[in-house]
């Protein structure tokens, strides 16, 4: 499933959204036109919320001090031996970096402020090329923090307005019709429940309506849109009409590229699957919010399909999919001979809290790291159950140290007795990361992941400590996240260099545990049986909450990508792999 952090009901740490999932009914007595009337149409109000720290980022060394430049900031660095840091004054921002032997690069990491929408920093990484010998110079390009809201007004026949909202980061206002009022300039949207409405103020003269989110103690200014000029809300701008298959374009990113036919693919059913993506109306109702769909065969990308405002250099928030790094990262660490095994016991990896957990009994001393990537630790955390004391909800700003809490948590049943989705579970192997490779997770992801895979501009979720969340969260460019199913496809190979190896491949894919609703699960990967005809495929995949889906069927040397908005509706984003996955894709294999 997908990790609930971030989530749009019931946010962690960000932005605690109080939609409800009520529909208003629209009465059937004809009525008097109403003033709201003139509010009948398309608007939109699209927003980046900050950070406002970005772009090019300048150190300077002179006669032993060094100091750091942008955006209209000018403060000293400091270096310790090749280490360079700077923070900048009000949070603003801070610099991780490390002076290359030569001189000639600064190559480290930016960890911007928090986030509205998640509450979460990020870190990104960031390279600084020397002009001279003295002078560093370099782009720092944190996550935008993008909010998109589409509000789209229709008259009902017994002469009413109603109202609703769309928005593609978060699924803002999801399954929620509002009754519309206009009098004079103040207009008010109020679901039939009467707990939640939103108040603003309509100027005619100027074409403004404008909305205010208490949840967010923030006014949002919209104006009237054509489908063209709404970007987020229909799957593309442009009129619908007949798609037409394109090979995707090769890129400086690894991945090389094909025809569909060049692959032993039919174009018929992808051509079907993108135009059923197209002709999609934006409407009331829940319905898939598909936003990217990738597809790669033999080693090749042969589809790249971009809606909903999304494009190949946005990144996308990955959800739970970006669990699967952790075991990948741990894996690594065991092929570079780290001082652990899947076997060893969890507590004595974290000796910083030896004689001050909570809770200790002989149970907890029998947890394996193997039991964290398999979710059947035994403690007391369900992220499905909200009065579960390790549920991902609870881990807020005053607490400290996640490792901790969790690590403090009861057990209420032995190690490997039973399989529960817990997030807290799978963050506990970035402690178990940190403490056996002596780095930061970051640097380790850079280095042993990223680099090797030609990842660019990606975003890695901190937690108040600091230290990567492995819970999930990661966001990255659709492009360089489907390299994942094709390096576990290709043994643990990138375009010929060994990344992983195939031993841990074959291992993490393997069945380990059975979750309560009987699918079975890996070292952080889901297990599933697709049928197609008479046919039945075994598929694994990477899966994060709202559609986020890094799916391999090594049978046909196939993987494929959904990025999608569906976040908390598992029944439609679900379908993708039970539905769309083997009738349009799978279904358009011809040949091995």
């Amino acid at each position: 499933m997908g990790n609930k952090r971030n989530r749009i009901a019931g946010n962690r740490r960000g932005v605690w959204f109080f939609l409800g999932l009520v529909p208003w009914l629209v009465g059937a007595t004809p009525g008097p036109p109403e003033p709201a009337e003139q509010l009948v149409g398309i608007w939109g109000s699209e927003r980046v919320l900050g950070p406002q720290v970005r772009g090019e980022l300048t150190l300077v060394r002179s006669e032993g001090t060094w100091r750091a430049r942008i955006a209209g900031f000018d403060v000293p660095a400091r270096v310790d031996g090749r280490k360079v840091s700077v923070v900048f004054p009000g949070g603003q921002g801070e610099l991780r970096g490390t002076l290359a032997e030569d001189g000639r690069r600064i190559t480290g990491h930016w960890i911007q402020p928090r986030v509205l929408m998640s509450g979460m920093k990020f870190a990104t990484p960031v390279e600084l090329r020397a002009l001279h010998a003295e002078v560093w110079r370099g782009e720092v390009a944190p996550l935008e923090d993008r909010f998109s809201l589409y509000l789209v007004v229709r008259k009902q026949p017994d002469g009413s307005v109603s109202a609703f909202i769309r928005n593609p980061e978060r699924n803002f206002g999801n399954r929620m019709m509002f009754r519309v009022g206009l009098q004079g300039g103040a207009v008010r949207l109020t679901a039939a429940s009467g707990n939640v409405q939103l108040d603003g103020t309509f100027d005619a003269q100027a074409g403004r309506l404008s909305l205010r989110l208490p949840s967010m103690d923030t006014t949002f200014d919209f104006t009237r849109r054509e489908r063209t000029q709404a970007v987020g809300l229909h799957a593309r701008t442009l009129a619908p009409g007949p798609y037409v298959y394109q090979r995707p374009i090769a890129e400086e990113d690894g991945w090389a590229t094909a025809s569909l036919s060049e692959v032993g693919m039919d174009v018929q059913p992808i051509r079907q699957l993108v135009q059923r993506i197209l002709d999609q109306e934006p409407g009331p109702e829940s319905a898939p919010a598909i936003q990217g769909l990738l597809v790669a065969r033999h080693g090749k990308l042969v589809v790249e399909e971009y809606f909903q405002g999304f494009d190949k250099e946005r990144p996308h928030d990955l959800r739970s999919a970006a669990k699967s790094y952790a075991s990948v990262m741990i894996g690594i660490a065991l092929d570079q001979g780290a001082p652990f095994t899947v076997d060893t016991p969890v507590l004595s990896l974290f000796p910083e809290y030896k004689g001050r957990l909570a809770n200790l009994d002989a149970r907890k001393r029998k947890l394996t790291v193997a039991h964290l990537m398999t979710m059947s630790t035994g403690l007391a955390c369900d992220d499905d159950d909200p009065a579960s004391p390790g549920n991902e909800d609870r881990l807020e700003d005053d607490v400290p140290d996640w490792y901790r809490y969790t690590l403090d948590l009861p057990m209420v049943r032995g190690p490997g007795e039973k399989a529960v989705y817990c997030s807290a579970n799978i963050n506990l192997l970035g402690g178990v990361l940190r403490n056996v490779t002596r780095m930061w997770i970051p640097e380790f992801f850079e280095k042993n992941l990223a680099t090797p895979l030609q990842m660019r501009g990606y975003h890695l979720d901190l937690m108040p400590t600091g230290e990567q969340y492995l819970g999930g969260g990661i966001y990255m460019r659709p492009r360089d996240a489907l390299k994942l199913g094709q390096l576990y496809l290709s043994g643990g190979m990138w375009n010929g260099r060994r990344v992983v190896s195939q031993r841990w491949v074959e291992r993490s894919t393997a069945n380990h545990a059975t979750m309560g609703d009987g699918r079975t699960y890996g070292y952080t990967w889901w297990r599933h049986e697709l049928r197609v005809g008479d046919r039945v495929y075994s598929e694994y995949e990477a899966s994060g909450n709202g559609g986020q889906l890094v799916m391999v069927v090594p049978e046909l040397d196939l993987v494929v990508m959904f990025t999608a908005g569906n976040y908390n509706h598992v029944a439609i984003w679900r379908k993708f792999r039970e539905e769309l996955l083997p009738q349009f894709i799978l279904g358009a294999v011809t040949a091995k």
